[in-house]
């Protein structure tokens, strides 16, 4: 692999009515995703079997993370802990940059 710069903001655009996603790096022991999330588009409850970070890129969402919810906009981040529920709803179209680590 080759380094470059890229710009996290321009490597993926928002769709109308649409989430997303592009893998940035994908390794065995994790991996870097990007989303953009139209407003009012979300991911339903789900868990995940490893610690992930949510970075917001651009825009504002709702994280709930076991019944609690988290309001987030650009600049913030959170961790979801493993096999807790958690669901996403974007408040206003946003992009996030979604690192899980496999360990």
């Amino acid at each position: 692999m080759r380094a470059e710069t890229h710009s996290l903001n321009t490597m993926l655009e928002y769709q109308d009515g649409a989430v997303v996603s592009k893998t940035i790096l994908k390794k065995n022991t994790g991996t870097v995703t990007l989303f953009a999330f139209d407003e009012g588009q979300g991911l339903s409850e789900h868990t995940a079997p490893f610690d992930a970070m949510v970075q917001v890129l651009d825009g504002e969402v709702e994280i709930t993370i076991s019944g609690t919810p988290y309001q987030l906009k650009q600049g913030d981040f959170i961790i979801m802990p493993a096999n807790e529920p958690h669901a996403l709803k974007a408040i206003r179209k946003f992009k996030m940059m979604l690192t899980m680590i496999r360990s």
